[in-house]
């Protein structure tokens, strides 16, 4: 019984390390962008910025983290209530879930390279070649 409340507790930790999410954009973009855009962008709700400019999400792979507290605190919903949101919109035709970046480094590069790209990263991570609009 120790030791399941051991491994209980550390696992609890464990899914806590992250602090927050920043969503980043190119330095470029200065669009002003709310939560519930943000919301709407990674629901494919949303398909472009306020300036017109087009709006493509990255996430980062499911099951990670980060991914985790962004889907939780901005999306407002699981992991599975999101793969299932996702797979209804592709059988009807209506949708196409963002592309998935492996990690905040990778996320970083692909955003600093494309203007037209918002996703996320870990609080703290983000570098100067790229812009944080908000924070979770």
């Amino acid at each position: 019984m120790k030791h399941f409340i051991l491994g209980v507790a550390i696992f609890a930790m464990a899914t806590s390390a992250i602090a927050g999410v920043d969503v980043i954009v190119h330095p470029s973009n200065n669009n002003e962008i709310d939560e519930g855009t943000i919301k709407k962008i990674f629901t494919g709700k949303a398909k472009s910025f306020a300036d017109g400019s087009k709006a493509i999400p990255v996430t980062q792979q499911d099951g990670s983290a980060v991914t985790d507290e962004f889907n939780s605190k901005v999306v407002k919903k699981s992991s599975s209530q999101l793969k299932a949101y996702w797979s209804k919109l592709v059988f009807t035709g209506k949708g196409t879930p963002p592309e998935e970046a492996a990690s905040d480094a990778e996320m970083l590069k692909l955003v600093a390279n494309n203007p037209n790209l918002i996703g996320f990263v870990e609080t703290g991570k983000a570098s100067g070649d790229v812009k944080v609009i908000k924070s979770f």
